[in-house]
């Protein structure tokens, strides 16, 4: 069943019930926080595991105790990296019923990746668009693809014409933004694409979570941030207060392998629900899931990435 769930369900609550026993899964950020829950949870429904993590000493410490997960290496901030990574996982031929996209990097200081692009756009947004357009083929007719993304999408629009930050001033926050809904417009676009051979795609936002993933947060930056998404809602996670990973996750989840495809298939979620289309206040924004935006920087997108092939 899809629901009754809402921001309290944990990952255990939205597989209840569940058998993944034959599914194989692809999660990346198998390294800590919402990647490693994911990885459990799934496991734990008789789902095989494929964990994508940039550091596999520290992957293989922190799975140990999950049984069945397979790591591999994988750098998103390198497209080289990306590149072996699908090759590997091409050459293997096994399929993937779900890939999950739940690496990223968040408000992190002024930087490039490997290829020279902006950290957060590079990595948020461009590692994952040629991981998965390598690995499509893999994705069998039913299966999903899940980008995790964020309400930080609220922060800002994506600057198509300088996504790297080379004629403007570099802001965290903003940069972090605009990453974010490169992944929602990603999302919009991936499942335009593939939807006709029955292949969904979602985007996620699990909330407002204490992970790694905030490694770069300074006090001033978390206030900063807190502060914009109040100025957007007033029922947004920053006001319910946070939430523990397993609930973090249960959006994932919820949209990789319980919801229908039909009701998740291009769309933007959040506490285990499709949100809504808002210009304000709660919900995912226009520019954020526009179809023709989305088109643009599908273009964009490939036209980077192949000039770095």
């Amino acid at each position: 069943m899809s629901g009754p769930f809402g921001a309290q369900s944990t990952t255990d609550d939205v597989l209840e019930g569940v058998d993944l026993t034959g599914k194989r899964i692809l999660v990346t950020g198998a390294s800590a926080g919402l990647g490693i829950e994911t990885a459990r949870a799934l496991t734990a429904h008789g789902a095989k595991v494929v964990g994508a993590a940039r550091d596999l000493e520290k992957a293989r410490r922190v799975t140990a105790h999950i049984p069945g997960v397979e790591l591999i290496e994988l750098d998103l901030a390198s497209l080289a990296s990306v590149r072996n990574a699908a090759d590997a996982l091409n050459a293997a031929g096994e399929p993937f019923d779900v890939v999950i996209a739940n690496a990223g990097v968040m408000a992190c200081p002024k930087g490039v990746t490997a290829d020279g692009f902006e950290t957060q756009f590079g990595t948020n947004h461009l590692g994952h668009f040629l991981l998965l357009n390598r690995l499509a083929d893999l994705v069998p007719s039913g299966g999903r693809v899940v980008c995790v993304s964020s309400v930080g999408h609220q922060f800002g629009d994506l600057d198509l014409t300088d996504p790297n930050f080379e004629h403007r001033l570099y802001d965290p926050i903003t940069a972090y933004g605009g990453a974010k809904t490169a992944v929602n417009l990603f999302v919009v676009e991936f499942d335009r694409r593939h939807k006709a051979r029955g292949v969904r795609a979602a985007a996620v936002h699990p909330g407002g979570i204490l992970t790694e993933l905030a490694r770069h947060m300074t006090q001033e930056l978390i206030q900063r941030m807190i502060a914009r998404v109040m100025a957007e809602t007033d029922t947004s996670s920053a006001q319910r207060g946070y939430k523990s990973v397993p609930q973090g996750a249960a959006t994932t989840l919820w949209a990789a392998v319980t919801a229908p495809a039909d009701v998740v298939g291009g769309r933007y979620c959040e506490d285990c629900a499709v949100a809504r289309v808002s210009a304000k206040g709660a919900g995912v924004r226009p520019y954020s899931v526009d179809p023709e935006r989305a088109k643009l920087l599908w273009a964009k997108s490939d036209e980077l990435v192949r000039q770095e092939a």
